[in-house]
């Protein structure tokens, strides 16, 4: 600690901290999945999985086993993170693939005025239009995408993400700290179906979550899956070995998540657990012990706290989050910072899923053993309506479903939707829910078990309720201020879908 200090530089209206000598502030590298649900990863024991990458940073550095995105969906969840701000304070920037404001400020922006050379490869923020907003890049960064390759199969991305963040470090000045946005498009669907099997992969080592059906064509997707999480891993293990070889891997902040959680039924688009709660690890050899493993709650709002401070960086505003620098810098592992009770997270609209484009919104409150999460239109289908318009016509029932992206997994529940076995899977998925829902994620980690309403949980849901009721208000949600529908008209850029207007409400 004999070379840290502190001074103040003023950079146009925005004040800028430094806490480190210029040549020893620590870089940021941001890895993040497109789709990743927190049980895979080989650390963590999935079978299936080959993530040697993630393992090193998780063994080295620290692994999270309460780490949650900001959204059960891309782009918003992405948008918290750049800002530091939940999703239901940046408005558009809030919601799927829309704009994103220029007053909301951005952490690469902010590290970049600071000093930082700032970049980004593959998926940055997205989908959505930020050209409209007024910004001159994708707000994750600088561009690098010029390096391709040519993939191992269909639906993986033809970036060759390891070369074009090489191309980056070869840009910046002599000494110059950088801030980095490793963005895979994997493993977002479409998949090559079998490619998994292909792969040598094995149906046994797949294992199924709790809210799907064991079956073979479910494992096989499964498997799918899980190669291009391994194909993700695998460039940043050559990202992780550049920084080795130039000697500043000790002196750089990795951290590695995932934007959301699977692109299975019942998980991406849900406020559920195999929706929000996702991989995290964090390496930063100069100041973090390693092998620990920690089970504070943590966000992706504190992600951004975390990496302003330790840049020695002012925010713009103020953070949702808080820094989790304490936590990196102690040498405790288990519950490490004991004021860490609650993490939240919310949704909007995400595909076109529903008439005039309508979303389902929700809002989350998430402690070690129980998920709350409230429902604010009960009345809509939460993957969306289960009938929509094909060439000008009303198709047939079970052509909706747009908010779970396309995949086998989605055909065999509709296929077998009369299954006396099956049935009930596919009606959890698609099922209108409740206005308020409560899990012991302990024990029911699928979130199988509303105990919303049980006299047994009362206490509990009337607590975590009441938490989520004041955060909301305090962070002044439309949701609760009178003003939800704002939400509604927010544009949408792409795949605008047409669906039957809902039935009208009975009359008493």
């Amino acid at each position: 600690m004999g070379m840290r200090r502190a001074c103040a530089v003023a950079v146009g209206a925005i004040a800028i901290v430094a806490a480190w000598p210029v040549g020893a502030r620590p870089n940021v590298l941001l890895a993040i999945s497109d789709d990743q649900s927190f049980p895979h990863t080989s650390i963590m024991g999935y079978k299936a999985v080959n993530t040697p990458a993630f393992d090193r940073v998780a063994r080295e550095g620290i692994l999270f086993t309460n780490g949650f995105a900001a959204s059960p969906g891309c782009s918003p969840s992405r948008a918290a993170l750049l800002t530091g701000l939940h999703d239901w304070q940046i408005e558009q920037a809030g919601t799927h693939d829309s704009d994103f404001p220029a007053k909301y400020v951005v952490y690469p922006d902010l590290l970049e005025k600071a000093g930082y050379a700032v970049g980004c490869t593959g998926k940055g923020w997205g989908p959505g239009n930020w050209k409209n907003s007024g910004r001159t890049r994708n707000p994750a960064g600088t561009e690098y995408q010029k390096r391709t390759l040519k993939p191992p199969q269909t639906g993986i991305a033809k970036t060759d993400y390891a070369a074009n963040f090489e191309d980056f470090l070869k840009s910046r000045k002599p000494d110059q700290p950088f801030c980095f946005w490793y963005g895979g498009h994997e493993p977002h669907r479409p998949y090559e179906k079998g490619a998994g099997l292909k792969m040598g992969k094995k149906l046994e080592d797949a294992a199924v979550p709790p809210f799907l059906p064991d079956t073979p064509e479910v494992r096989s997707d499964l498997l799918d899956y899980c190669g291009e999480i391994d194909w993700f891993d695998r460039h940043l293990g050559r990202m992780l070995a550049m920084l080795e070889k130039a000697g500043e891997l000790d002196n750089t902040i990795v951290i590695v998540t995932g934007d959301n959680g699977m692109s299975f039924p019942r998980a991406k688009a849900n406020c559920y657990e195999y929706g929000i709660h996702v991989p995290l690890a964090i390496r930063w050899g100069a100041k973090a012990k390693g092998g620990r493993r920690v089970t504070d709650l943590v966000g992706f709002v504190d992600l951004t706290a975390t990496i302003l401070d330790a840049a020695g960086v002012q925010p713009a505003a103020k953070l949702s989050g808080r820094s989790m620098v304490n936590i990196l810098t102690s040498d405790r592992e288990g519950d490490v910072d004991p004021t860490r009770t609650t993490v939240f997270a919310s949704r909007e609209r995400h595909s076109s899923s529903r008439y005039n484009n309508l979303g389902y919104p929700q809002r989350c409150v998430r402690t070690k053993q129980y998920l709350y999460t409230r429902n604010f239109k009960p009345d809509r289908w939460p993957a969306g309506d289960p009938q929509r318009y094909e060439n000008g016509k009303l198709g047939p029932m079970h052509n909706g479903y747009a908010d779970i992206d396309p995949c086998p997994t989605l055909d065999f529940l509709i296929a077998h939707r009369d299954d006396r076995q099956i049935g009930r899977f596919f009606h959890l998925a698609v099922d209108k829910r409740p206005g308020d829902e409560l899990f012991d994620v302990v024990n029911d980690p699928g979130c199988l078990h509303n105990l919303a309403g049980d006299q047994a949980h009362a206490e509990v849901e009337h607590e975590l309720a009441g938490r989520l009721d004041a955060l909301l208000r305090e962070t002044g949600d439309p949701r609760v201020t009178g003003n939800g529908d704002v939400w509604e008209t927010y544009k949408r850029y792409s795949a605008i879908r047409k669906f039957p207007p809902p039935l009208p409400e009975p009359k008493p």
